[in-house]
């Protein structure tokens, strides 16, 4: 056996403790003291055997049928220090940032990816983060934000623009194309390097718009979401969502492409999230942890939040980034 697999198997077997240990002393009760509300999550329901998500510009149509389920949603905001990556797959962070304004695209492409990874870097214990993308999100009219969307732009990139809040459960990444993924970006950042024995896919997810929200993002506690669950969503990116069934159900080339997983309901599935989010403050979340011991990926969802009244358009900017233990 040579030194890397010997050094993998060690950092897995140290991780796998630390999760352990953590387990036995922490004492969930506390989670029973947090608020809840009802409010409706998309499932995917029986459809189409081919489940597709088309993305263009300020527009995104999946080819799955969804459906609400009405789901208890817990608030951890008076208990944000209980929650753990290892354990729940998400943490609530404190994030100053030094972005004046959101919508000016230069001044977040020069600065905000840096600062992210920084971010990231300090809450895993990574030894480096490598930036992969960032997108806002509002609940609002996408119209009227010109200046961020670039609906002109062709052909489009799913990067840097501005779309609608994701309103369906998911995780952006399906687990079976993630190790190459990682791969790929690992030698474009480090061409020389020893390689790594883990790597995490997350989003660091902010919002900037005043609290509270009217359509924040629920995270499914990790330990309540099983390992088989899951079906694969392939992404095309397009210059123009097909106009019907027949073209978006077509014969095409899913496996080259990039995939989420999309999810049927689970009554076990237990929801959080975090009211009145202020724009220093940060939700990184798992999409994929190489290291299936702990919690190892976060189903996601916007939703509307109908507990405060007067709540404001929710606009948000999301960072995806993967972080290597060499």
């Amino acid at each position: 056996m040579d030194s890397h697999s010997v050094c993998y198997r060690f950092g897995i077997n140290l991780v796998s403790l630390r999760a352990t240990q953590e387990t036995m002393a922490v004492d969930d009760s506390i989670e029973e003291t947090a608020r809840t509300m009802q409010a409706n999550l998309n499932y995917l329901l029986p459809g189409p055997a081919i489940n597709r998500r088309f993305v263009s510009a300020g527009v995104e149509v999946n080819t799955g049928r969804y459906g609400p389920f009405a789901t208890t949603i817990r608030d951890g905001r008076t208990i944000r220090d209980h929650f753990s990556f290892d354990r729940h797959g998400f943490r609530l962070l404190d994030a100053p940032t030094s972005i004046i304004d959101f919508y000016d695209k230069p001044e977040v492409e020069q600065k905000y990816m840096t600062e992210v990874a920084g971010h990231v870097q300090q809450a895993f214990g990574a030894d480096f983060v490598v930036p992969i993308g960032w997108m806002q999100r509002t609940s609002g009219d996408i119209g009227s934000k010109k200046k961020a969307a670039d609906g002109e732009e062709k052909p489009y990139r799913h990067y840097g623009g501005l779309q609608p809040a994701a309103g369906e459960v998911h995780v952006d990444t399906e687990p079976s194309r993630q190790l190459a993924y990682a791969e790929r970006h690992y030698r474009a950042a480090r061409p020389d390097g020893p390689g790594f024995k883990r790597f995490v896919i997350s989003s660091f997810w902010r919002t900037f718009s005043a609290p509270p929200q009217d359509c924040p993002l629920a995270v499914c506690d990790a330990r309540s979401v099983r390992d088989d669950e899951g079906t694969p969503n392939v992404l095309w990116v397009v210059d123009r969502i097909p106009e019907t069934e027949e073209e978006m159900l077509a014969p095409m080339d899913d496996d080259a492409q990039l995939a989420a997983a999309i999810f049927r309901h689970n009554p076990d599935h237990r929801w959080w999230y975090f009211s009145g989010m202020r724009r220093d403050e940060a939700l990184l979340f798992k999409f994929h942890d190489s290291d299936r011991s702990v919690g190892w990926r976060v189903p996601h969802s916007a939703f509307w939040d109908a507990s405060f009244e007067g709540a404001n358009v929710r606009e948000s900017i999301e960072c995806r980034s993967i972080a290597f233990w060499e």
